[in-house]
Parts: C-alpha cells; structure tokens; sequence
C-alpha cells in the first residue's frame, strides 16, 4: 500500500528514546512514507542513534534549537503534494496519511486536515478531540468534516504548496500555540482547515518537557497572534480576558512583558484578517472561553 504523496517531518530535541520509538511507528506504516527529522540541537546522542537505526530517515542538523521553523527547514526538502506532521512523541494510524491525502486530492479547497487523537497509553481520546468534533466555525455544505479555525501541528496533514506560501511558522513564536497564526493566514489564502473523525494520531506524552515555559510561550504567542491579526475591539477584549484569567505567577508576567515589549514589531507587521476568517474566529471564542483543553495550567 506504498503511498508517495505525503512526507512525515518531525522535530525534535534531546528525546532520542521517544524518537526512535516514533521512527519505528512510521517505518511500519502501509503507506511507507519519506521521513525527514531536524533535530534541534539535541546533546543526547539522537542524530547518532536515528543514523544507526533509521539509516533511510533525512535527517537535519541546525545545530541549534529551531523549535517549529525546523518543520519550515524540513519542508524544504519536501518534494510530495503532502506534509504530515507529527512530533517526536506522537505517530500516525495505519492507514490515516492515505486518507487524509484522500480528502486533499478530493476537496481542492481544503488546506489542512486534522486526524483525532488517542493519547496513550491507555487509548484514550485527547480532550481537545471533542472540541474539534463539535467545532462551532462556520462551514459549508461540501465540506467533509467540521470547519475548524485552527489546527495541531502533531496531528495534521497540509498542502505543501499552501503551507510555504503562507510562510510557514514564523520564527518569532518559535513553540507553544505556534499553529494559530499560520493558521489565519492559511484561511486568508481561502483555504478550509478540517477535522477528519476517520484519521488517528497517537499521543504518547514524553515526560521531558517544560511545561511551565511552554505555558509562557503560549501565553505570549496568543497575545502576539491576537494583535498582529484581530481587530482592535477583539483584541483588547481578549488580552483583558487574558489577564483576568490566567495564573498570577512568574510564567504568566514573563509572558505578558515579553509580548509588550515586542509591540513595535506587532505594529510594524499587524495585518488584519478578512471579515470572513474574522467570523469563523469569532465563533470560536464562547468555547474557548469555556475549554479545559485548552486551559493555560502547568
């Protein structure tokens, strides 16, 4: 069941056991995908343990921690209609990267496609997996799945062609809800962006991670993302919410002072969206008022 049409890039840093065992999920896919990892600046010996046992993988070496631009160096390299996602904890079902380029080659206007996902090792459903399945965005009739106005790096399938022209991840958020600006701009191309009930991603979480400075970054990104593409009523009302809601910790002001200290850059490059990508965000907002999923905790 070999399938050309998709490549799978990962990145990672210093999670060489999580890694291989993610490589090993991939090399047993039907559709025997083209592998490309950047790893970022890893110490712990994982440029050399995936050389040694995934010697078919490319493997690239920045030499230093990109976080999400090593997805933009690896598509570089991409030559297939498809990129999917996944990250260095996570790996892809039998059978899901064929479907989701099913319903690419399908639906002409469908930019992105965005698999449920199985958090292991129980199995169990992600809590975010629910909001995707219920999204409230707007869709319309021929769309296969529900409309959504984002999407999670780690279980997602995209248009190669449509990722570079939006310019991929900008380097300036680096990790930590990273997705959500490319994402605006992916729909301001006319692009749909689509959840796929059918499609699986298995999440394994790693215990190597910082949770505490990953809430920062999103803190901070969020607030970036709210004021380089929402108009200005939108985005003081969600920076207040924002502040009236999140921990009052050392995390949350560090976020805060470096998204304000950053303003001169959001001026010089705030772009509003168009009123119909405006829409489907504003329908979003009263769930993610209210979601767990997305809670920022840790």
């Amino acid at each position: 069941m070999t399938d050309t049409r998709t490549t799978v890039v990962v990145i990672t840093h210093n999670r060489c056991p999580e890694l291989l065992r993610t490589l090993d999920r991939l090399a047993e896919l039907p559709e025997r995908p083209e592998v490309v990892v950047t790893d970022n600046g890893s110490t712990d010996g994982t440029a050399a343990a995936v050389t040694r046992h995934h010697p078919g993988v490319r493997l690239l070496r920045p030499g230093r921690n990109l976080g999400a631009v090593g997805r933009n160096l690896a598509i570089r390299q991409v030559r297939t209609p498809y990129v999917a996602f996944c990250d260095d904890d996570s790996w892809w079902a039998p059978g899901s990267l064929s479907g989701a380029a099913d319903l690419l080659d399908r639906y002409p206007a469908v930019g992105t496609v965005t698999a449920r996902i199985l958090v292991e090792p129980d199995g169990t459903e992600d809590p975010i997996v629910e909001e995707l399945r219920d999204s409230p965005v707007p869709r319309p009739g021929w769309l296969p799945g529900p409309a959504l106005g984002s999407f999670l790096a780690a279980a997602t399938v995209l248009r190669t062609d449509a990722f570079r022209a939006a310019g991929g991840f900008h380097p300036r958020l680096w990790l930590g809800g990273e997705e959500e600006l490319l994402a605006a701009d992916l729909a301001a191309d006319g692009w749909w962006l689509t959840y796929a009930d059918h499609l699986t991603v298995h999440h394994h979480p790693s215990r190597a991670r910082d949770s505490t400075v990953r809430r920062s970054h999103g803190i901070r990104n969020t607030l970036w993302f709210t004021w380089l593409r929402r108009p200005l009523g939108v985005a003081l009302r969600r920076t207040v919410h924002l502040a009236r809601t999140v921990p009052r910790d050392t995390a949350s002001l560090r976020a805060f002072a470096e998204a304000t200290a950053a303003l001169p850059w959001v001026l010089r490059e705030r772009r509003v969206l168009p009123p119909e990508v405006e829409a489907r965000l504003r329908a979003l907002e009263p769930a993610q008022r209210d979601s767990t999923a997305r809670s920022y905790t840790g």
